[in-house]
């Protein structure tokens, strides 16, 4: 099962209206573009994906429409995170009958959550399907800390095979990636998202690049991910200046504004990101397009 968590994972933008229904054939042309692609494995329903966004029924519809294009070709993983815990279970059902192959969960909630609650909440998800499921520990949105004790309780659970790792302060991957992989179960894989430093998250060893640009841009991101495989540092440096433009919206803006905008630009969908989130103005556009440019030559086929 932990290979299914392994390379380029790409997260799509999910279009939808203002009411917050599902554009399910803007969807699953991005679907189709992925899989076109080769990216290893499709994230839908992420932070993204907007999953929090959407009720359960579009959740179903949005996963339905894109195991309806991948057809089991590649892993499909959606996004289960939910307030509540039957919510979360339910949603876990939902996409395991749509036909997910894999879950995410993310400790959403309101009332902070203690260590041993979290611990609770996903024993409680990954046990309602046969799916194998990933941590997606993302406390800038969380607001939610795993500590190195409760990863370990939950790996040993059987269904959790993966963890979504935020990128460390300090950079150390290497150093994490030791410290954390002893006390894990044996293939139990580490992955990492914020896109800017994922490269050098696999050069140090990382099972996994979660990714919001792969979502958008699959063939350069798989570029970058192979070079970074391969253990070619040099080449993970050229491809990654191309990039830096980017990065640097990702990190100004944040990257679901950024890549709504791209979409947009680069004809994939005509929508604008959830309200209150607004889009980008004319002249940070200006700024988003000017950074797609640097990045042309990369996503032209080989």
């Amino acid at each position: 099962m932990a290979t299914r968590f392994k390379g380029l994972s790409a997260f799509p933008i999910t279009p939808a209206d203002e009411a917050g229904r599902v554009d399910t054939q803007a969807f699953s042309a991005l679907i189709e573009r992925l899989d076109t692609a080769a990216v290893d494995s499709v994230g839908i329903l992420g932070s993204t994906g907007i999953y929090m966004y959407l009720s359960r029924e579009e959740r179903r519809r949005t996963v339905e429409a894109a195991a309806a294009v991948l057809k089991g070709k590649r892993t499909l993983m959606a996004g289960v995170g939910a307030l509540r815990t039957d919510e979360a279970v339910a949603l876990a059902k939902d996409a395991e009958a749509a036909g997910a192959d894999a879950l995410l969960l993310a400790p959403v909630s309101y009332t902070p959550l203690t260590q041993e609650e979290a611990y609770h909440h996903f024993a409680a998800v990954a046990g309602a399907t046969a799916l194998p499921l990933a941590i997606y520990n993302n406390p800038s949105t969380t607001r939610f800390s795993f500590s190195d004790e409760l990863l370990v309780r939950l790996a040993y659970i059987p269904n959790i095979r993966a963890i979504k790792m935020p990128l460390p302060a300090d950079s150390d991957y290497a150093g994490e990636l030791a410290r954390l992989r002893p006390k894990l179960t044996d293939g139990f894989a580490i992955g990492y998202s914020g896109d800017w430093g994922c490269a050098e998250a696999t050069l140090a060893g990382g099972d996994t690049w979660y990714s919001v640009v792969g979502g958008l841009l699959p063939v350069s991101a798989l570029r970058l991910m192979r070079a970074a495989e391969g253990g070619d540092a040099e080449e993970v440096r050229r491809i990654d200046a191309a990039f830096q433009p980017l990065w640097a919206l990702f990190k100004e803006f944040g990257s679901i504004r950024v890549v709504y905008a791209a979409a947009n630009m680069l004809s994939l969908t005509v929508c604008e990101p959830p309200r209150p989130i607004l889009p980008l103005t004319s002249a940070e556009r200006q700024r988003v397009e000017e950074a797609l440019d640097a990045l042309s030559s990369l996503e032209a086929a080989p």
